[in-house]
């Protein structure tokens, strides 16, 4: 694809972050040069608008401290010591280092890594999947954030389209479940707010009293991780009051009669949930409302406890229909749930490639696995890291810093900036941002199909994911015409043309608008439950779920399309309330030497780690903070901008105290995303967080961590 190099022009992108939003851009080019970056006022959903961390997108493309050129390690592992090389020299390290690592321990011995640090369908999470599954290597499990969700829906009502989130402004009562809209999901909060000035009510569940929580007619704190709880108690009232759609629950769901058995006891769980919260009053509101809209963010799926959460959410619109707009379901459109890019497997992924019995680890663990405290055979020899920067996003950061620090561990590391885990690469190769390359978007958020031009030629030598795995399977010999292709080829081959969602589009008509809306209907018409069409084995809405009869699963998307050694542990196919694992009520253990319920949400300004290295970012978000209760404070001496160490047998942290009832008693919170190399003492929260999974999916449990504070400098017989 060639970018625009002469005069000025106007260049159609998406943005390309893990966010439901997925805005369409407009980058005005001058001269081959990007002057200035905007949203799309003709688009329905961005409207013009973006966020504090892409609206100045193109001060991150000519950041000063870009990576341009492939870079070698000069110094020790960490000290960011490196020296350009040239990719030719680069691949052939790699070549040279790769091929005596599989001829001594086998390709398992290599370990890809990677997320969405992109989104798109070409250079996103499956961007590598092929030249991995190709070369044998260890396949990568990846749950960092949707899986427990995913995995709960599937089981639920399947891989189902949800509602459309312009449909919200028809609402009357929306429930927000964990998701701090106007930080996380700014383009949907206009939708919310028309609905509230017709008088929709609106309801936040939140332990803190967030940016969209100081918006809402009633923000409900709760404890982290009786989430469950909650959602159970809710089920509890609308059954238990008769406040259910027999009707619909006759024709459309399975099961009904087992979930109003499980229900019945569960009245104790309310308390456990939020004292202040009146179960009864939000029961009758959501049943008694028409057009209800509870909706949710991954944040909600950050404890042990939530996937029974995710659950009862999917569950509850079916007892009270979805036969309106704005009251379809509890998951929120996406236009990969619409089946629209379905061929990814067979031609991106590539799963038939896969040798039967490859084994299969969990990228929670990596800092258990590298450091051979989970020990494996061949241990890990080599770590690839792209689209993700682990030292900052996953857990127990000092073991993944041990084991990164190895000088047997062969770590290469794809990226854009030098960031925490690049620092500890022996070759660093330049990546490309999303003005510099060609992809297709889907979104999480909401059905529009969205295609990203190249706006300027790639910088330096920075190269798009997808060029960067076809020169590695060149230099490893692999010579599939899967690699072959151009970007514009494998954008044809990933998309189900011939989708009925899909009638009219196509890839002319994405070059000239940017965009265009999924044949599924308007706001006004959109409805893919009125009568069942669930796509479970049932065909209905299943209350309790037949694919629990398999056991705990991750979904293949997840799993570099591998289904093999799946978790498999056994699977209620009821939601139940299951208390998070590490939990302050105990009294007991832990629990009395770290009484702090600690959750690191994301920040308004970062991205994950993504954004977290640039001057107006930082300047945004300043220093790291952790917001602590006047009760709690008052009890470690702690006052208002107070340096303080945060601190567990897993880690410690320094932040500074912001002293606010925003947060419930008991619970702190300390925003995600601040670089290490950044920090004071050199850790950040994830240095706190454990190593274990919830319920399914095999997903993270954030929001589980107990910690203690004092003042920073301060010793305290807990530790």
């Amino acid at each position: 694809m060639t970018a625009h190099t002469g005069g000025t022009s106007l260049v159609r992108v998406a943005c390309p972050h893990d966010c439901p939003d997925t805005c369409a851009m407009l980058v005005t080019v001058e001269d081959g040069r990007a002057v200035a970056v905007r949203g799309d006022p003709d688009h329905p959903f961005t409207r013009g608008g973006l966020c504090v961390k892409v609206n100045n997108y193109e001060k991150r493309v000519y950041s000063a401290d870009r990576l341009l050129y492939p870079m070698k390690r000069s110094g020790p592992k960490g000290s960011g010591r490196f020296e350009r090389i040239g990719w030719d020299e680069a691949l052939a390290t790699i070549r040279d280092r790769w091929s005596a690592i599989i001829s001594e321990s086998g390709p398992t011995a290599i370990l890809p890594y990677s997320y969405l640090g992109t989104e798109g369908i070409l250079n996103g999470l499956n961007v590598g999947d092929a030249f991995f599954n190709r070369l044998g290597a260890t396949i990568s499990e990846r749950t960092f954030c949707d899986s427990a969700s995913c995995t709960a829906y599937f089981m639920t009502i399947g891989p189902s389209p949800g509602m459309d989130p312009e449909s919200f402004k028809y609402s009357k009562y929306i429930v927000l479940w964990a998701c701090n809209t106007i930080s996380t999901n700014l383009h949907h909060w206009p939708f919310i707010a028309e609905a509230q000035k017709n008088g929709a009510k609106l309801v936040v569940i939140d332990p803190v009293r967030t940016r969209t929580a100081r918006e809402a007619d009633w923000h409900i704190p709760i404890r982290p991780g009786t989430d469950a709880a909650l959602a159970m108690g809710m089920m509890h009232v609308i059954i238990g009051e008769d406040l259910v759609d027999h009707d619909y629950v006759a024709k459309y769901t399975v099961g009904f009669d087992e979930l109003k058995e499980r229900s019945a006891p569960i009245r104790r769980n309310w308390f456990q949930a939020s004292p202040a919260f009146r179960p009864t009053t939000s029961g009758h509101w959501h049943a008694n409302t028409p057009r209800p809209s509870p909706a949710s963010s991954a944040s909600a799926w950050r404890s042990s406890a939530m996937p029974a959460a995710a659950r009862r959410c999917a569950q509850r619109p079916a007892c009270r229909r979805w036969l309106a707009p704005g009251a379809v379901s509890a998951a929120v459109c996406a236009t990969a749930d619409l089946g629209v890019s379905r061929q990814m497997g067979e031609h991106l992924m590539r799963p038939d490639w896969i040798t039967p019995g490859t084994r299969v680890l969990n990228q929670w663990r990596l800092g258990a696995a590298l450091t051979q405290e989970e020990p494996l055979d061949p241990p890990i020899r080599s770590l690839f890291v792209y689209n993700s920067n682990p030292v900052i996003v996953a857990s127990e950061q000092q073991k993944i810093v041990k084991g990164l620090e190895r000088e047997d561990l062969f770590t290469v590391v794809s990226e854009q900036f030098m960031t925490d885990t690049a620092r500890y690469a022996d070759i660093v190769l330049p990546a490309t941002t999303q003005l510099e390359q060609f992809d297709i978007m889907f979104s999480w958020g909401h059905p529009y199909l969205t295609l990203s031009q190249k706006a300027i030629e790639p910088l330096g030598e920075a190269v798009p994911n997808t060029e960067l795995f076809r020169r590695l399977a060149r230099t490893m010999g692999l010579d599939d015409p899967h690699w072959s292709r151009s970007d514009e080829d494998m954008a044809l081959d990933a998309m189900d043309w011939t989708n009925p969602a899909m009638q009219g589009i196509t890839m002319d008509l994405l070059k000239e608008k940017g965009w265009a809306r999924l044949n599924v209907g308007t706001p006004e018409t959109y409805l893919p439950h009125a009568e069942g069409n669930f796509l479970t084995a049932s065909g209905k809405c299943e209350f309790k779920a037949s694919m629990a009869a398999g056991g705990n699963f991750v979904l293949p998307l997840f799993r570099q399309g591998s289904n093999e050694y799946q978790p498999g542990d056994p699977v209620d196919p009821l939601p139940i309330y299951t208390p998070s694992r590490e939990k302050p009520a105990a009294g007991t253990g832990d629990a009395r030497q770290y009484p702090l319920n600690v959750i690191s949400p994301k920040s308004h300004a970062f991205l994950n780690s993504s954004y977290g290295n640039l001057p107006a970012q930082l300047h945004h978000a300043g220093e790291q903070v952790v917001l602590v209760n006047p009760v709690d404070a008052r009890a470690r001496n702690i006052g208002d901008g107070s340096p303080v160490r945060i601190f567990n047998d897993r880690g410690s942290v320094e932040a500074v105290a912001k002293v606010t009832d925003d947060v419930m008693q008991g619970v702190i919170v300390a925003p995600m995303g601040y670089w290490r190399s950044l920090s004071r003492a050199g850790a950040t929260v994830n240095a706190l967080n454990p190593a274990a999974y919830a319920d399914l999916g095999r997903a993270p449990v954030f929001s589980d961590t107990l910690a203690e504070m004092a003042m920073a400098g301060v010793a305290m017989a807990a530790e």
